[in-house]
């Protein structure tokens, strides 16, 4: 499952599925690009996985053809639900800016700095494995730093890694960007959490090559 952490913490307050019940769903589909499904829920794209959003039950389920499947991930069932509760009407920007561009750039200090430092030590000097973890997780290919893509954690938010590859002058380097847009969308916690769990799913994609 998308970035699934370990020992998790994590807990998803009820009153955030209380919340998104009482809401009128059709509305929430227009702004967060949501699509309604036929059991009441929402179905909604992470990266490569689709799914279903089982308001009734109060869980995420993994849409296969033949079945859904239950996804124990709090802080992917978090970070999808404060999208679905405060997405906006606001479009994507096509604007990129760094966490430094941020409202709430001193949020990603200390404990919140985003996670980068593990995606940099698997793939800094792998250009080739990145390209492949991205391009199995939808990726798409920029013609940015040495390696670049865009990946679709939710409808509204794209997510764009840069990975400069080390050697035996440089250092590697990774770059995560936003949409000027995100903050429309996204609470910071929200934000580090995201980043989070698209790093985690890279890794884990990475892995299993």
């Amino acid at each position: 499952m998308p970035g699934k952490p370990k020992n998790s913490i994590i807990k998803v307050p009820p009153k955030y599925w209380d919340d998104l019940k009482k809401m009128d769903m059709k509305r929430v589909c227009e702004r967060s690009l949501a699509i309604s499904h036929d059991s009441g829920g929402l179905r909604i794209l992470f990266l490569d996985k689709d799914i279903l959003v089982d308001i009734e039950n109060r869980c995420l389920r993994r849409i296969y053809p033949d079945r859904g499947e239950k996804i124990d991930n709090p802080l992917l069932e978090l970070v999808i639900l404060v999208y679905l509760l405060n997405a906006m009407p606001d479009l994507i920007r096509r604007e990129m800016i760094s966490v430094s561009d941020l409202k709430d750039a001193h949020f990603f200090q200390g404990p919140h700095t985003l996670k980068t430092g593990p995606v940099l030590k698997r793939f800094g000097r792998d250009i080739r494995g990145f390209k492949k973890a991205a391009e199995s997780l939808n990726g798409e290919f920029l013609d940015l730093a040495d390696a670049a893509y865009k990946f679709s954690p939710l409808p509204k938010i794209p997510l764009y890694y840069l990975l400069w590859e080390g050697d035996h002058e440089f250092e590697p380097n990774l770059s995560v960007l936003f949409d000027r847009s995100i903050e429309r969308h996204l609470s910071a916690d929200a934000i580090w959490g995201l980043v989070n769990l698209v790093s985690n799913t890279l890794l884990m994609a990475g892995d299993s090559m």
